[in-house]
């Protein structure tokens, strides 16, 4: 398995990625690079609040965001677009992270069910590695994942 990672997104940015219209998700920088390969677990924030499927990451462009953005903009088809680029405005570096294979969940994990078997359980700013071993993983996101059809 690779590294996993678990990423805080808009509800209607998510809903992009899982219907195959977004195919970039951008993130400010911060020193965190998921590499090629890895899998992020998406957390749709906002009124959904709740882990909804997966997606394994294909390239990762990094540099600044006016860099970034040309980058996409070579790129055809990417479902990114200016609203995407106001997030990384004004960021000292910023990357585009290409998703591949979005798959969603049988069932969203509630925040609610999650704070009931991590009562200290918070959802990422941004987005942040995950432990194999970790309770989040094995309690919840194990089984989540063996689910998907």
């Amino acid at each position: 398995m690779g590294e996993l990672y678990l990423m805080s997104i808009k509800p209607k940015y998510a809903y992009r990625i899982f219907t195959g219209i977004k195919r970039f998700e951008l993130r400010k920088w911060f020193g965190l690079v998921p590499p090629r390969g890895s899998i992020i677990i998406v957390y749709a924030s906002g009124s959904v609040k709740a882990i909804i499927g997966e997606f394994k990451v294909g390239r990762v462009f990094m540099g600044s965001p006016s860099d970034v953005w040309s980058y996409l903009e070579r790129q055809e088809n990417t479902g990114v677009g200016r609203e995407d680029y106001s997030y990384i405005h004004g960021s000292r570096k910023a990357m585009a992270i290409e998703v591949i294979g979005p798959r969603l969940y049988n069932k969203p994990i509630r925040l609610s069910e999650l704070k009931s078997i991590i009562p200290d359980f918070m959802p990422p700013l941004s987005f942040r590695r995950i432990d194999p071993y970790e309770p989040l993983y094995q309690l919840v996101i194990r089984r989540a994942r063996l689910s998907i059809k």
